[in-house]
């Protein structure tokens, strides 16, 4: 299935020891030079809501400037790879990623960073191999584990999914990523009530989150309550309206209720956005003919 607002990689900076770091080479730069310096460490760390654009300009005119530690160079590789994906351009994220590690192999941020483009491109066991280290370094980075509960998502292999959100929500309880993934993990492999508790945690705090709408759509419907998935499929759609999985989820509840023509358009445009979604559900546990 395609990743959604909720269940969505989660890119981590270090743009809050980045200013520090630099800065401590100042002594060396020219003063007429000092403001372009500060500014472009600004721009890097994304300061004041820049553009992801500008963003990678600042980091690589720090980059380029020959100024910095190898720890400073690093972040803003790292910095720079997080804006390129950002962007979309996961191939140049990377690149940025392995030079951030080649220059400190010791912080788990570029590792997880790079196994979230990796599994963005559908590099699984690239992407595994990254984040299996990023947790190595930290067994305590609950994004990390996010992000590799969403390769083993990826993979089919819900179980280990499952754990991984339960010991991000151990180490981040307040990590709405792993709530909302955990409710849709739950929902396919039938723990449908535990699954309800973890969608209703998420949107008492995020009303407006598609993917967890669709996940409770989903154990509605797999609880045999149409009506209730109609509602929720519905408000994911009104947040975002090509969301496949919740145009085809509230066509097999129309259908289930009787509107059949209903809810055959609603499954014909599913498929139109994403091929194969029928597979999709049926390896959930739902099928058209139910």
């Amino acid at each position: 299935m395609e990743f959604r607002a909720s269940r969505r990689i989660i890119i981590h900076g270090v743009a809050s020891t980045f200013a520090l770091l630099l800065l401590g080479s100042l002594a060396t730069a020219q003063s007429p030079r000092k403001s372009d310096y500060l500014g472009n460490i600004a721009l890097c760390n994304g300061a004041d809501r820049t553009s992801f654009a500008a963003r990678i300009d600042g980091c690589t005119a720090l980059i380029e400037s020959g100024q910095g530690t190898t720890t400073a160079l690093a972040i803003a590789h790292n910095n720079r790879g997080n804006a390129h994906a950002a962007k979309g351009n996961f191939d140049r994220a990377i690149l940025d990623f392995n030079q951030s590690i080649k220059l400190d192999a010791t912080n788990a941020k570029p590792f997880n960073n790079r196994g979230a483009a990796h599994l963005r491109k559908g590099e699984y066991d690239l992407a595994l191999k990254a984040l299996d280290e990023a947790i190595r370094l930290n067994p305590n980075y609950g994004r990390a584990f996010v992000n590799r509960a969403g390769v083993y998502l990826k993979k089919n292999e819900y179980d280990r999914a499952v754990r991984d959100y339960d010991e991000a929500i151990r180490l981040e309880p307040n990590l709405e990523a792993a709530w909302s993934g955990r409710c849709w993990t739950r929902t396919i492999l039938g723990s449908l009530q535990a699954a309800l508790e973890d969608c209703n945690k998420v949107l008492q705090s995020w009303p407006d989150d598609a993917a967890t709408y669709d996940s409770r759509g989903l154990a509605h419907l797999k609880m045999g309550q149409a009506d209730a998935a109609i509602t929720d499929f519905s408000s994911a759609l009104r947040v975002d309206p090509k969301l496949a999985s919740a145009l085809y989820g509230r066509g097999l509840a129309r259908v289930k209720i009787g509107d059949k023509a209903g809810g055959e358009a609603d499954i014909s445009a599913a498929k139109t956005i994403q091929a194969g979604i029928d597979d999709d559900f049926a390896r959930y546990g739902v099928r058209v003919s139910n």
